[in-house]
């Protein structure tokens, strides 16, 4: 039975979705004001593990993940660059997606941006005034912590006092407010010349927090299944979007909230003045593949506080190259008809460890360990050259079942030699020069589609590994 750790209960609880079948999820993702780090993309890949998972266990999954497109940071920026805000977050947009297939992560099946959901943000923000939860001040709007009792039933704070910010991305709101704890819905703009909407609640933007409310509730229901996110996002991010969607719905707004540790590097928090702030394209830059930057970070746990280490990265291409290495040798293995009774044994042992520590909350480390047990077990086989025909197919099957959920095998291909590359790109040039674009098409792709890439240059094509 797959259960989860529910921040709302503090408990493990069974997973029972609202709809027998059919899994609805939420992700919050990036604010696109600049190139996303690794602690963002670990949650990601934490969001990735749970779709993929949920899938797994035969769930009709609904995935959304927001992008973030209008906030104070990509205001500032855009304005300081003299173009717009749309202008401004399409080039982080595309590296986002750019950085996400990479890293091999399924895109969600709903990607909302804020700036396109205003008219159902203003909708929500109108059940709240009349309700008695919202109030106007000096041209915003506020939600009214007072009228909702329930506030901190997530994040588990005493609200006695006033308690003001909580996140580096909490606007502290510098207009006149009843309660200091009130939070903004609706902001008025701050200068003539700041990006703003003319709506029936007034000219203004949304506030953070009421983006994710509506935006979620807009695909997924007045009440869904699952809300993820990083931890940072307890108080108030999420502690908020309840008050607020509780309050104008009079609904449960979720059943399971789901929330990824922080992420360490070399012991320390990841910060620009500490000179250990990382992008994944930073990474990359460094010479540090994908598949072991992924394997990384979701190596440990999502729950569990992860250490990021380069040493740590380096061990993570090993063991990732090993992986692929037998993965390779099995596929290629010449067999005899006929099965092993130890090694299906060994293939029957690891896909239960495999599911059982995968159902206890999404235990990676567990999995990761059946994976390693079966090769380790399987190797001796292989090398001694006793592998069976059918055991090499259902242990084929069964890698395809794991990396269904982990994605960190890949497809079982040797990687090609500089001097093949080089044959099919004078290929291609050759069908360029008889004006056959098929071909060289064709040729490109297969490139692609093997990690080598092109780039047509005024001195020639060169090429490179991604």
């Amino acid at each position: 039975m797959l259960k989860f750790h529910n921040t709302l209960s503090d408990k493990l609880e069974d997973f029972r979705p609202l709809r027998e079948g059919e899994a609805g999820f939420y992700f919050c993702g990036p604010t696109v004001y600049d190139y996303a780090h690794i602690g963002n993309f670990r949650s990601m890949i934490f969001a990735d593990i749970l779709r993929r998972y949920l899938k797994f266990k035969g769930y009709r999954v609904t995935h959304v993940m927001n992008i973030t497109d209008v906030e104070d940071r990509i205001i500032a920026r855009s304005q300081e660059r003299g173009v717009t805000i749309d202008e401004y977050t399409a080039q982080y947009i595309e590296a986002l997606w750019e950085d996400f297939d990479a890293l091999g992560c399924e895109r969600p099946d709903i990607v909302p941006r804020a700036t396109r959901h205003i008219p159902e943000m203003v909708a929500l923000i109108k059940r709240l005034l009349e309700s008695g939860h919202a109030y106007r001040s000096d041209g915003s709007i506020y939600y009214r912590i007072s009228s909702f009792p329930q506030y901190g039933k997530l994040s588990k704070i005493n609200f006695a006092g006033n308690i003001v910010g909580g996140s580096e991305r909490v606007d502290s709101d510098r207009y006149d407010k009843e309660d200091a704890r009130d939070f903004a819905l609706w902001k008025a703009p701050k200068t003539p010349d700041e990006p703003a909407w003319d709506t029936e609640i007034g000219r203004g933007r949304p506030g953070w927090h009421i983006e994710c409310s509506a935006m979620s509730m807009k695909y997924l229901g007045e009440t869904f299944d699952i809300h993820a996110g990083g931890i940072d996002l307890i108080f108030p991010h999420h502690e908020n979007e309840i008050a607020q969607s509780e309050g104008a719905t009079g609904k449960p707004f979720v059943r399971y909230w789901l929330h990824a540790e922080h992420l360490k590097v070399e012991g320390e928090t990841m910060s620009k003045s500490r000179g250990n702030y990382y992008t994944f394209r930073d990474l990359r830059a460094r010479g540090y593949r994908p598949e072991g930057i992924r394997y990384l970070l979701l190596s440990v746990p999502y729950r569990k506080q992860l250490n990021f280490t380069f040493d740590a990265l380096r061990a993570a291409e090993k063991t990732v190259e090993s992986l692929r290495d037998f993965h390779l040798r099995l596929a290629e293995a010449r067999t005899e008809p006929g099965s092993n009774p130890e090694v299906r044994a060994a293939a029957a042992r690891a896909a239960e460890a495999f599911e059982a520590g995968m159902d206890d909350d999404l235990n990676t480390s567990v999995a990761l360990a059946a994976i390693h047990t079966l090769t380790h077990e399987v190797n001796p086989v292989l090398v001694c050259g006793s592998l069976r025909e059918d055991d090499k197919r259902d242990l084929l099957a069964l890698i395809e079942r794991f990396d269904s959920v982990l994605n960190i095998f890949g497809k079982p291909e040797r990687e090609m030699l500089d001097s093949e590359i080089q044959a099919l790109i004078d290929e291609r040039q050759e069908a360029r020069r008889r004006r056959d674009w098929a071909r060289a098409d064709e040729i490109r792709n297969y490139l692609a589609e093997r990690g080598i890439i092109l780039e047509d240059t005024r001195e020639g094509v060169r090429w490179k590994r991604r």
